[in-house]
Order: structure tokens, then sequence, then C-alpha cells
């Protein structure tokens, strides 16, 4: 059976949506990591914790971190705690996450 208007358009929907954000500023780079304290930031998934891991036992052989302290999100499908960020911020220098899916 045929269409009565074969060659007629067929509307496409775009499921991507639309998201908005203001830009933000990337962060300065550190001009050497020797002194500083690093925090780590893992989401809660088991490759991103191993992958954090074999991270930070490569550079802390040349970096000098003056200290690496580890932190871990409730769960890997919420933001971080206003509280946890807040913590991050003070007590580092540097931060370091991944998502190792």
């Amino acid at each position: 059976m045929t269409s009565e208007r074969p060659n007629a358009m067929q509307p496409v929907y775009d499921p991507r949506g639309q998201v908005t954000a203001d830009a933000q500023p990337l962060a300065a780079r550190v001009g050497s990591l020797e002194g500083l304290r690093l925090a780590v930031l893992d989401n809660s998934k088991w490759n991103a914790g191993k992958l954090l891991r074999r991270s930070i036992d490569a550079l802390a052989r040349d970096a000098g971190f003056a200290a690496v302290n580890y932190y871990t999100k409730e769960s890997f499908s919420k933001t971080a705690a206003p509280e946890l960020i807040d913590e991050i911020v003070r007590d580092n220098d540097i931060a370091l996450t991944a998502i190792g899916d």
C-alpha cells in the first residue's frame, strides 16, 4: 500500500534538547606540583577508584606533594555535596578526579 504523499518530509525530533550555561574561566595552571596538597575525588565507581590510585602512584613518584587527601562522593550519579566541595577547596591546592567507565 502506498502513502498519499510518498515524497512528503517527515518531522525529525532532536532528542538532545538544549542546555544553556554561563561560560566559566578555567583555573590557572600551576607551575610545579612540588609541595602542593592534592585532593583526589573518587566518584565511587569501581574503575574510577582503580584509575585514581594508579594515577596517584605515578604522580607521587615525581611530584613531591606535601599531602594527598582522598575524598569519596556519596554516589557517582549525584553531584558532590557542597560541604565536600568546600572542604576540598579549603584544604587543598589542586584536585584530581576521574570517571573510569
